[in-house]
């Protein structure tokens, strides 16, 4: 059985599959879910699923999962140096946790300052975490949605120094504004609805 969200890195509607190869599972995987857990068949959505399907049989797809994962290693290691700890000291997938403890502020408050900047991130926490379950000590952050509008080392590298720029004063309206224009001006060239993404 192998189970993955259809969002994310997929780049298809919010929601899930479930996989197998075996026709007894399959049985119970649908009695288990049907109808307690889940209700009639949205079509639109399983089109948008099918749709990801399709383009991530294409050979572009390829391509764009190795820029995500080249883009998280970039995100990553820029944190680093600009003195942020990543939990598992590096990544090698599309996302990382990133431990906010040694600059002291919280998860609840970067995911606000970042948002003020236009920087979505969440909350996240982290092991062993001091903090409440809905403040944390972390977030995580992730590469996808910037690859899927056309960034690439370079603009990851950027965008690892204007999360570590809003960290290093989070309540600061006007620096946190600054911030913000400089992600205006990064990422105006690269369109939410560009030609990577229906076009790969």
């Amino acid at each position: 059985v192998v189970t993955s969200t259809t969002h994310k890195s997929l780049r298809g509607p919010r929601g899930g599959i479930i996989l197998t190869n075996s026709e007894e599972m399959s049985k119970k995987i649908n009695s288990a879910v049907f109808p307690g857990m889940q209700g009639g068949p949205l079509m639109h959505v399983i089109a948008g699923k099918a749709t990801a399907f399709h383009e991530a049989l294409q050979p572009a797809f390829k391509s764009y999962q190795q820029q995500v994962l080249l883009n998280a290693d970039t995100l990553a290691k820029t944190l680093v140096e600009r003195g942020l700890r990543i939990v598992s000291g590096r990544t090698e997938s599309h996302v990382m946790l990133v431990d906010l403890r040694a600059k002291g502020i919280t998860g609840k408050a970067a995911e606000l300052a970042l948002g003020h900047a236009h920087i979505t991130c969440n909350k996240n926490g982290i092991p062993n975490d001091p903090e409440k379950p809905m403040v944390t000590s972390g977030i995580r952050l992730g590469t996808p949605a910037m690859t899927t509008r056309g960034f690439g080392q370079e603009q990851a590298r950027m965008t690892a120094h204007l999360i570590a720029d809003v960290l290093e004063a989070p309540e600061d309206a006007a620096h946190v504004a600054k911030v913000r224009d400089k992600v205006a001006e990064l990422v105006a060239p690269f369109p939410v609805y560009g030609d990577t993404v229906l076009h790969p």
